[in-house]
């Protein structure tokens, strides 16, 4: 059993397991995307229609996204070392398979399936770092974490070219490589941290599923990082069947407009360190929904360029403020949160290509489906408005107090 005491008042933060962490959560987020990244090769090869390509692509979201709470448990109480080692050695299997097996349709969504596996990697490697960091710090600490979502970049930059010239299947194989790397790094550089408090009974962490702010935080990041695991995973087949650009071409596309998020998802925590999360992410998402609203006119390519990069990079920076706020308001148990808030806002990353697909096939457009997603987000900002101006219990009834400069927004 996992019940290290802390033992002094002040976590010292640990540098290389904040490193390992970073790499553990890259590397599986480039296998997490990898299906989606090669959608367009591997469509092609198998014949599916729009709502196939969809389903294709959202499975893995799905699979890594319900294996976030299971994973976020053991995390809390085996160690977060302990299970990402075997995450990362699960992840193998998914490889080998995607290198050896046919272009069958069952085959394929096995393969998205079990390498959806890797998506669980958040729930896993976000609580290994933030238990080594003081609260005031959470916001920067987990958006570097977190920002091995870059992960996606490499995917779709790589992935494309290497299966212009060796074939879809081959590209899981040469996968194997990175993966065995990270691994060994992992092992030999992350570290459980002491300043963890006794675990109580797994039926009292349980409870925290029935308090009613862990489904807000699930709405909000449901948007955000739904939002950005989603649109990283359909985008080359929109860009392929919106524009007929070349599958190399939508895949840089997507990679330009992954790595605004990436990137940004580190300054989304630390101006939520700085201005507050909850200030941040109500701007936020009122700029998602606006620029979804402006996608949904389906403009030329290169605007719509321009504007799904910004929409990416409010989709990181929101995932940033929502991960700023959520180790103050559930300190204890982090794994658990992290889990259940993480595998809602993956089941919104497996619902928009799924619903991109299915409304592209039934009206023949993509616009209805970004018009769906405007009013996700801006029902997503009434809410928050709601709960911070009417809601005046709200953040005073957290049990872990926010920093000076998170208060000044209560």
């Amino acid at each position: 059993m996992y019940t290290s005491m802390r033992t002094e008042s002040t976590p010292a933060g640990h540098t290389p397991t904040l490193i390992a962490c970073f790499l553990h959560f890259d590397v599986c987020f480039m296998l997490w995307v990898l299906v989606g990244a090669l959608g367009v090769f591997i469509a092609e090869s198998a014949g599916l229609d729009p709502a196939q390509k969809g389903l294709l692509v959202a499975i893995p979201v799905l699979t890594g996204s319900l294996l976030r709470v299971p994973l976020g448990i053991l995390s809390d109480r085996l160690g977060g070392r302990r299970v990402g080692v075997a995450l990362l050695a699960f992840l193998f299997a998914p490889l080998i398979l995607g290198w050896l097996a046919g272009n069958g349709v069952s085959t394929l969504f096995l393969l998205g399936a079990t390498l959806g596996v890797a998506g669980a990697s958040f729930a896993v490697v976000l609580p290994l770092a933030s238990r080594w960091y003081p609260p005031r710090r959470q916001g920067l600490v987990m958006g570097i974490a977190a920002a091995g979502n870059s992960g996606t970049v490499i995917a779709n930059v790589f992935a494309p070219r290497l299966a212009n010239v060796v074939g879809w299947h081959r590209v899981f194989g040469l996968a194997i490589a990175p993966l065995l790397l990270v691994l060994t790094l992992f092992a030999l550089m992350a570290r459980d941290s002491p300043y963890i408090r006794k675990l109580r009974n797994l039926r009292e962490d349980v409870r925290v599923v029935g308090q009613a702010d862990m489904w807000w935080f699930c709405l909000f990041y449901c948007v955000t990082f739904g939002g950005y695991v989603g649109l990283s995973s359909f985008l080359p087949l929109f860009m392929r069947d919106q524009f007929h650009v070349t599958a190399v071409v939508a895949g840089s596309l997507t990679a330009l407009a992954a790595l605004a998020g990436s990137v940004l998802r580190p300054l989304g925590g630390y101006a939520a360190d700085r201005i507050g999360g909850l200030r941040l992410l109500q701007l936020l998402l009122l700029g998602i929904g606006l620029i979804y609203v402006a996608v949904a006119q389906l403009p030329a390519l290169t605007p719509m360029v321009g504007l799904i990069i910004a929409a990416m990079a409010c989709l990181g920076m929101g995932n940033g403020a929502v991960f700023q706020l959520v180790p103050q308001r559930f300190p204890v148990e982090i794994g658990m949160a992290t889990g259940v808030i993480g595998a809602i806002g993956g089941v919104g990353g497996f619902l928009l290509p799924t619903l991109l697909g299915g409304l592209k096939r039934s009206t023949g457009s993509f616009g209805s489906g970004f018009v769906v997603l405007a009013v996700m987000a801006f029902a997503a900002l009434l809410v928050l408005q709601t709960l911070t101006a009417f809601g005046s219990g709200w953040r005073s009834s957290w049990r872990l107090a926010p920093g000076p400069q998170a208060a000044s927004e209560a």
